[in-house]
């Protein structure tokens, strides 16, 4: 029978089905940070359970690190207790820890594929929504509750009921000046934010295919924000050439075995999902959102929609804005490049591009924040570190910063954001602040420039 490349990685991980219920689901790589874990471990060591594989753990500390003067004292008192916990718990449960100071530290999204630990094949599980990232890499990858945690941790297995498959397919070539995030905040504006409620999404077709591996795990990233429990990519060559040399990768002596296994995940031609979309390339163009969830976006050049809801208009109502207006010369107060949809060399590079002999806004507080303390790293070997200090960018330490109020990184009440992450709550980069989501190289655009434009017609 035909397969879908979910369905062959979900069928080879099944460990038994329970009579009339869910399956039990084996999890190759557990990843966690000090958010959601010390709860798990309080539930692990209350019932004198141990953990069951420690070495299928990954632990970093990303939410609540400050990314200024990392060598000193956290100052935030709950930020402190959760990364004392995280470490205690670690060394308790011989787990490997990046902690603060560790030449691998940062986003667990981010550290996981450049050390080789994400690899084709895997399910891979973390108490964190955007662990659909890793779906980039042919993974079945999504994000779990606390009592899932501790559920992984006793067990290495899962009980889930199968999510139902979806494909969408875009073929053709982008216009030149649109990325990654372009296309999925399209997809999802398309859509809406509860089009993937119950659905595993597979991303197919010609555009998906010409993206890089970074490119791919932002859209990936992002597919949570259309409700869905994960998105997928097919591994093909650029993923293997990605994974060659990784810290963790398969050894030589590994990797023909290997190969031969991840060439097989792809969706076999007859294969049928539950729902399929289709979407042309030529129709995608630079995007920005207006409101309060990633699916309320638009094109660059278009206007706000008008809409008789009561919840869309307390969101434009949040956000300081009207429907049938144009977000174009819009004043911006601060812009933000990192989150682990947009903080690895790739996004960085994009940016440095753009800002090389240019200076920021003098109305702008701009934060550029990597991923991981490789990035990091790659960013001063490249020289960008110059040509962000040179056009008045802040560059930081790596972390999650202000991509949510967790940390010391937090925009004003009132204030406006053109953020690289993901999300655009109310609140989310901190109490009253109007996040607005966008690629890195409109948020590099918009910081010089003080305000949105549309640099298509520059």
């Amino acid at each position: 029978m035909a397969k879908t490349l979910f369905g062959k990685i979900w069928d080879q991980h099944i460990v038994t089905q329970i009579e009339n219920g869910p399956n039990v689901l084996y999890i190759d790589r557990h990843l966690i940070h000090e958010v959601t874990s010390p709860q798990a471990f309080n539930e692990i060591s209350n019932r004198g359970l141990n953990i069951f594989r420690p070495e299928k753990i990954t632990a970093t500390m990303d939410h609540n690190v400050p990314t200024e003067n990392q060598h000193l004292p956290i100052k935030d008192v709950r930020s402190k207790e959760q990364i004392e916990a995280l470490k205690t718990n670690c060394e308790k449960n011989n787990i490997e820890l990046y902690g603060i100071g560790h030449p691998y530290q940062g986003i667990i999204h981010v550290i996981a594929p450049e050390l080789g630990i994400t690899q084709p094949g895997m399910t891979i599980v973390c108490g964190d929504s955007h662990t659909s990232t890793h779906g980039a890499f042919g993974c079945i990858a999504f994000g779990i509750g606390t009592s899932q945690v501790a559920q992984v941790f006793a067990s290495q297995c899962l009980l889930m009921d199968r999510p139902q498959t979806m494909r969408i397919t875009i073929n053709g070539k982008l216009t030149p000046g649109i990325y990654a995030k372009d296309v999925i905040l399209y997809i999802i504006a398309q859509l809406g934010t509860n089009a993937g409620t119950g659905y595993f999404i597979e991303f197919a077709g010609e555009v998906f295919e010409n993206m890089s591996m970074e490119s791919r795990m932002t859209v990936c990233n992002m597919s949570i924000e259309m409700g869905a429990r994960g998105g997928i990519i097919a591994p093909d060559q650029k993923t293997f050439d990605y994974m060659e040399g990784r810290k963790f990768a398969p050894s030589e002596d590994e990797i023909e075995v290997k190969l031969k296994q991840w060439k097989t995940l792809f969706s076999d031609k007859t294969a049928r999902f539950d729902k399929e979309y289709h979407f042309r390339s030529e129709d995608i163009k630079p995007m920005i959102t207006y409101g309060t969830n990633p699916g309320m976006g638009i094109a660059i050049d278009e206007v706000i929609p008008t809409l008789n809801d009561d919840s869309f208009n307390r969101s434009l109502t949040y956000m300081g804005f009207k429907g049938g207006t144009s977000l174009i010369n819009l004043p911006i107060n601060h812009v933000f490049i990192g989150s682990c949809t947009n903080s690895r060399i790739e996004d960085f590079r994009v940016v440095a591009s753009y800002l090389k002999g240019r200076q920021k806004a003098k109305n702008i507080n701009a934060l550029i924040v990597p991923g991981s303390q490789i990035v990091a790293k790659q960013i001063k070997d490249e020289g960008l570190d110059l040509i962000f200090n040179e056009a008045g960018f802040k560059l930081r330490e790596p972390g999650c910063s202000a991509c949510l109020a967790m940390n010391e990184d937090k925009i004003p009440r009132g204030e406006y954001c053109v953020s690289t992450s993901n999300r655009n709550f109310e609140g989310r980069q901190g109490p009253g602040a109007k996040t607005i989501l966008a690629s890195p190289y409109m948020a590099a655009v918009t910081a010089i420039h003080g305000r949105i434009i549309d640099y298509t017609k520059q």
